[in-house]
């Protein structure tokens, strides 16, 4: 599947996966940011956005990657991990890097997922 369809009271978006950096918690609405910079807010909880992009997904869902208690990100997007900084940045290494302020616990976690990745 290379798409996945968000169904929310107000409207029905249907994203490209590859295209999905990343997805942010605000209240019980979420912000979904592709790589075209669009965004789109939706009035679905983050954990209700996991919850759905698991049930369609299946396996595929492992793209993603649950970061903190405020985002979803699309592991391919990964560029640095600063711990000590308390930010991720996430960019497709030519037309846009967005940096998000993560805690040092979940940045740790995602750091440790590079490392085994590479192994």
């Amino acid at each position: 599947m290379n798409y996945i369809i968000i169904n929310s009271r107000d409207q029905v978006l249907r994203l490209e996966l590859s295209k999905i950096v990343y997805c942010e918690a605000d209240g019980n609405y979420s912000k979904i940011v592709m790589s075209n910079k669009l965004k789109s807010v939706v009035t679905l909880g983050l954990s209700n956005l996991e919850k759905a992009i698991a049930e369609q997904l299946k396996e595929e869902a492992a793209i993603f990657m649950r970061v903190g208690k405020r985002f979803i990100i699309n592991r391919k997007y990964i560029y640095e991990v600063n711990i000590a900084k308390q930010h991720l940045v996430l960019s497709d290494f030519g037309h846009f890097a967005f940096q998000l302020p993560v805690s040092k616990a979940a940045l740790k976690q995602v750091k440790e997922l590079l490392i085994n990745l590479k192994e």
